[in-house]
């Protein structure tokens, strides 16, 4: 463990904000250690995933707690997730990114899983032949056109939106 010897200087008001400066002098520290303190400082919860692990070293005079929190963040190639207000989760920038591909593909999977409806285009100054392959680019992976050449309509089959 190392040592962790931390100086604040308050900008005005005693309560903590983005303008707070702080020194910090530090040799082979843990970084939860280090981001308990800056939780400290910057008023916020912090949620440390298990797979967080580093030590570092650090000297910085007069910078905001913030730009403390982005470069222990990066010195040891962790990301931050702020959930509301006040809560900061942190974890490999691996995992958080892995995190955000599921949350998409799951999100679409969901908009692409919602009921399907049906329209009918009777178009009077256009072919319909024309017009369903354009059409056909503007449509989810799900949906489809085809065309009545009699009446000249569309048939437009997609998920509701």
């Amino acid at each position: 463990m190392g040592t962790l010897l931390l100086a604040l200087t308050l900008l005005q008001t005693p309560r903590a904000n983005d303008e707070t400066v702080i020194d910090i002098d530090i040799k082979d520290a843990d970084v939860l250690d280090v981001l308990r303190v800056l939780a400290e400082v910057g008023a916020f919860n912090l949620i440390a995933d298990p797979d967080v692990s580093c030590s570092f070293t650090l000297k910085l005079e007069a910078v905001p707690w913030p730009q403390v929190l982005d470069l222990v963040l990066r010195t040891c190639r962790l990301a931050e997730d702020r959930i509301g207000d006040n809560v900061v989760r942190v974890a490999t920038s691996e995992q958080l990114r892995h995190e955000l591909e599921e949350r998409r593909k799951y999100n679409e999977e969901k908009r692409l899983a919602g009921p399907l409806r049906t329209t009918y285009q009777k178009l009077a100054y256009g072919r319909a032949r024309d017009i369903a392959p354009i059409l056909e680019k503007f449509l989810s992976p799900v949906g489809s056109v085809v065309f009545d050449e009699r009446t000249n309509t569309l048939i437009i089959t997609d998920v509701a939106r």
